[in-house]
């Protein structure tokens, strides 16, 4: 019952913990009724950077959702340059986070940090399809153990204006393990090479490190989602 309340926080969260619980406390020396929306700005912030733990699946092949959210597109698309994923457009899937949702990012497929790259930009809405050429964002390219190569680029948004990537070029990761997150909303793309089965479709809910986005070994079709 109490792991069900008491939820692990991001250690990246705890600066920001810190200060709106202090700005809390500022606010009710000035009037009580103000401290207390301090309170509940301060519990928002506590929810904000939650950490749960993760079941993440470990058969090969399985790609899995590096962030929490909806699918927000399912399409070909160009891949950033800056990861040297080919010139030629791939399966993408938008991913978007909202407020309220966990923002701890999660590797999709275990590999080696190939490629790894920052790109500066703007702060458009991370729903919108050219969010994915203009925005600030983080690239990363995976490749698997069987030498495929996997985009995960995270998309700062309208109000998310911090990325954080917490990996190295070359670093061996695991599927499932934490790699960064983005602060106060924001959109996660994942590029897959042509003939993957693509296991999700638009409008779907995600759980990061846990819901199967896609699999190498699969010969199911692409699913089609409403908005």
């Amino acid at each position: 019952m109490l792991k069900a309340v008491f939820v692990p926080i991001n250690q990246a969260g705890w600066p920001f913990i810190s200060l709106f619980a202090a700005m809390a406390l500022a606010m009710f020396l000035l009037w009580e009724p103000l401290g207390w929306v301090g309170v509940i700005l301060t519990l928002w912030c506590v929810y904000f950077f939650r950490d749960p733990p993760r079941v993440t699946p470990t058969r090969d092949g399985l790609i899995v959702s590096p962030a929490d959210g909806a699918v927000q597109m399912i399409e070909y698309a160009l891949p950033p340059k800056e990861i040297a994923l080919g010139s030629k457009p791939l399966n993408r899937i938008s991913i978007f986070m909202n407020v309220f949702d966990v923002h701890v990012n999660r590797i999709p497929i275990a590999g080696k940090i190939s490629q790894l790259a920052y790109r500066p930009g703007r702060f458009l809405n991370a729903s919108l399809d050219k969010a994915s050429e203009l925005n600030e964002c983080q690239c990363l390219r995976i490749t698997t153990n069987e030498g495929a190569n996997i985009g995960v680029i995270q998309i700062a948004g309208l109000v998310a204006r911090r990325i954080r990537c917490d990996v190295m070029k070359n670093q061996l990761v695991n599927t499932g393990e934490r790699f960064g997150l983005i602060r106060f909303g924001s959109r996660v793309d994942v590029y897959l090479p042509d003939g993957i089965s693509i296991l999700v479709s638009v409008g779907q809910r995600m759980v990061a490190g846990e819901t199967v986005i896609a699999d190498f070994k699969a010969q199911e079709g692409p699913r089609i989602g409403g908005k």
